[in-house]
């Protein structure tokens, strides 16, 4: 799933965690200010170092969701380990959060059906993004990574971050003020999906079925 098709003005923010945790407490102050809930994508090892951080985001209402356990190339693995990789980030983040992830981001943004079909398997859903901020790049600054996301936004969208990148502190207070005085609302990324009775079309977009 790569965005929505939505009649109202929704998004939501996802942030990826697999390094660092330097800017939580910052990312945690930004969103609050906006009041905005980010779905965050951590990887079990990330899990293992920051357990801290992980409960701190969760409790200020942001989602904690699964990016693999220790980030490999999912498509490079057999169907057995992928189940290990999703299975052991889901009890670390549940033990914490007490809350079992339902959403899955494949490292690299790297998936096949065989991964897809899997994911599927523990009951969770597959989801990549429709804005990438490239907050991740060398050459990003605070303008670009701005620039990147509300240049792209539409109804229905998902956008990538990252929690650790220099300059999305710096960038997200526009972000966030920028979309909203368009008149978007960020919802988590769960409440934006449909869960059932919908189609993909070729550029990864959910559409409902008409009942």
């Amino acid at each position: 799933i790569y965005c929505v098709e939505n009649s109202k003005k929704q998004i939501a923010i996802s942030f990826d965690a697999a390094w660092g945790a330097d800017d939580t407490d910052e990312l945690i102050k930004i969103l609050g200010e906006y009041k905005v809930k980010a779905t965050f994508f951590v990887v079990g090892a990330w899990v293992d170092k920051y357990p801290e951080e992980v409960k701190r985001l969760a409790d200020a209402g942001h989602r904690i969701e699964n990016h693999s356990n220790s980030h490999p190339h999912m498509t490079k693995i057999s169907t057995e380990k992928m189940v290990e990789e999703l299975r052991a980030c889901n009890e670390k983040i549940a033990s914490i959060t007490g809350r079992k992830p339902i959403l899955f981001r494949p490292p690299y943004g790297d998936y096949n059906n065989a991964v897809i079909e899997t994911v599927e398997s523990q009951d969770m859903y597959t989801i990549q993004w429709s804005v990438d901020s490239l907050d991740w790049q060398d050459s990003a600054t605070a303008q670009s990574i701005i620039n990147n996301v509300t240049s792209k936004v539409s109804d229905g969208s998902i956008i990538l971050c990252h929690n650790d990148a220099e300059y999305t502190p710096d960038a997200l207070p526009t972000i966030l003020k920028t979309l909203q005085d368009e008149g978007y609302e960020f919802v988590l990324i769960e409440d934006l999906i449909y869960k059932e009775n919908y189609t993909l079309d070729h550029t990864g977009k959910q559409i409902p079925c008409e009942n």
